[in-house]
């Protein structure tokens, strides 16, 4: 009798056994039931010319289109700018920097993006940052350049800084990256790649103040004038518009130009994952916000 209910067990269990397996192979066959693997996301189309995303975890991309090719990069230039200030022993972020007319005249000859400092205002390294960062000031990456530079004319200590944003970038092994200009307005060898980019970014970040800058919407810095008096500046607002657009936002840096066309380094956290990425000339501005919503998403998908 116990045998006989051991025997009806075992062959309940076969039965069991053998109707999972036979509605395993129909799901195998058809694909019915089964959930899509992250890995299997679509990869998205962009009107960019160039794009990379990375898993800030291990360094492993997750897409490409164009991701070796070197190009212009716009402002994209100062995330090296700030990240070789940032890397000066003994830093202080309050030192002061009075502003020279030669910043002022620069950016009006070049047409460029301004912080509108005034000249003869003393502004402190840490607000220096903020206006090379938020408003892409050219007369902010400017003063840097001179303060940090090494020579005895402003000439030398700018080609001095420039020199140290490519020793860093060989540090780094960005192999298809040069600067010959402080802020992205090069003179015909200033590059890189969307790899590169997004690997200077993910480096940059590992420094507290360069993420605490990247992630501010808006800032608003107090000078000090010639006379001594303190002087409100105009709000600096960030131009990276996925500050406020795209959920996780941490950074970092957009970039333009007539040949650069539209650029934007990015990074986003989503559930303890961190995903960075560039795009290189778009089209304009929302349309690089555009692309990197859509490289983010795909990002976010692979890593499930």
């Amino acid at each position: 009798m116990i045998t006989g209910i051991k025997g009806g067990f075992k062959s309940v269990r076969f039965r069991r056994a053998a109707a999972v397996s036979v509605t395993a192979g129909a799901v195998l066959a058809t694909g019915a039931l089964t959930a899509v693997p992250a890995q299997a996301a679509t990869a998205p189309t962009i009107v960019a010319k160039a794009g990379y995303v990375m898993n800030n975890a291990n360094g492993a991309g997750l897409y490409s289109k164009a991701a070796n090719t070197k190009r212009s990069t716009g402002s994209t230039t100062k995330i090296m700018t700030a990240k070789v200030v940032l890397a000066q022993s003994n830093l202080n972020l309050n030192a002061k920097v009075t502003i020279q007319k030669a910043y002022s005249d620069y950016i009006v000859s070049r047409g460029a993006s301004s912080a509108r400092l005034i000249v003869g205002d003393k502004v402190t390294v840490r607000q220096l940052l903020y206006g090379l960062m938020l408003p892409s000031g050219c007369d902010a990456a400017y003063a840097l350049a001179d303060k940090f530079g090494s020579g005895s004319t402003r000439a030398a200590r700018v080609k001095s800084f420039i020199g140290k944003m490519n020793t860093e970038a060989k540090k780094l092994g960005l192999t298809n990256t040069h600067f010959d200009s402080f802020d992205g307005i090069g003179n015909g060898k200033n590059f890189s790649t969307p790899k590169d980019l997004t690997k200077l970014a993910s480096s940059a970040m590992k420094n507290s103040t360069f993420r605490t800058v990247v992630k501010t919407k808006t800032y608003t810095a107090k000078t000090i004038t010639k006379t001594g008096s303190t002087r409100t500046m105009g709000t600096w607002k960030n131009t990276n518009s996925l500050l406020g657009s795209y959920s996780g936002t941490i950074g970092v840096k957009t970039g333009s130009g007539d040949e650069a066309g539209y650029c934007l380094v990015f990074a986003a956290t989503r559930n303890g994952k961190t995903v960075y990425g560039t795009v290189l000339a778009s089209t304009n501005a929302t349309q690089r916000a555009t692309d990197a919503k859509k490289l983010l998403n795909y990002g976010f998908a692979k890593l499930g």
